[in-house]
């Protein structure tokens, strides 16, 4: 029996996945909460779906997606550039060693998901 080395794409520990849990929980308090200070994201309604930590828990890729998708364009840019502040305003909530470094990225799960439910609902049971 052959076993997967770590950086062959193994699943993730608990370690990483309780990590990524408590960041995306305090990143989405801070976003819902307008804690910012940037105007421009405080205007706009932010959901985070995930943080999907590194193993060693140096980086972290933070899921968002904006209500109904709109001002992606404007919002993701804003969020990896203020990502410094954001991790400062995340590392006075949790209690961790060192705090990775947070990677932007847009969330196209619900996409995804919605263009498999329409294929699917395409498809005619032959009877």
């Amino acid at each position: 029996m052959v076993q997967k080395s770590k950086s062959s794409g193994a699943e993730p520990s608990q370690r990483q996945l309780r990590v990524g849990e408590d960041l995306r929980h305090h990143l989405a308090s801070i976003l819902m909460r307008q804690e910012t200070h940037i105007p421009a994201l405080d205007s706009v309604s932010i959901t985070v779906s995930e943080v999907s930590v590194s193993p060693d828990l140096s980086f972290a890729r933070v899921y968002v997606m904006t209500l109904g998708g709109q001002d992606m364009d404007m919002v993701l840019p804003l969020l990896n550039q203020y990502a410094p502040v954001l991790r400062h305003e995340v590392a006075k909530r949790v209690h961790l060693r060192r705090l990775p470094n947070f990677k932007f990225v847009r969330d196209d799960s619900y996409d995804t998901a919605d263009r498999m439910a329409r294929l699917f609902s395409g498809i005619s049971s032959k009877d």
